[in-house]
């Protein structure tokens, strides 16, 4: 499966980051097959370019994009806002430990 998402950049504590199109087993900041655009949390307002072209030629092609990828396209309108996946955990009653 391949996926857009994330790969981080920049100095120790001064992250940057690069959207990317990769295999779904290939480490965060290891092999990819195209960059897309960048994205700079750290300025004010912050940074986000995205090559929507080849953005919106990938996502056609059936790439799946990370939770945080989704959001960020969905603010430059290339894919809709769905529900925010969220990830529950169970109560430590039912969690299997000792008692």
């Amino acid at each position: 499966m391949v996926k857009i998402r994330l790969r981080r950049s920049g100095a120790k504590k001064q992250p940057t980051y690069r959207f990317v199109v990769a295999d779904a087993r290939a480490p965060r900041d290891g092999r990819f097959i195209e960059i897309l655009g960048h994205y700079n949390p750290r300025t004010e307002p912050r940074t986000v370019v995205v090559d929507e072209e080849k953005a919106r030629a990938w996502l056609a092609k059936g790439a799946q994009p990370s939770d945080t990828v989704r959001r960020l396209f969905a603010e430059k309108g290339l894919v809709e806002r769905g529900p925010i996946p969220t990830t529950k955990r169970k109560p430590k009653s039912e969690q299997g430990g000792a008692s």
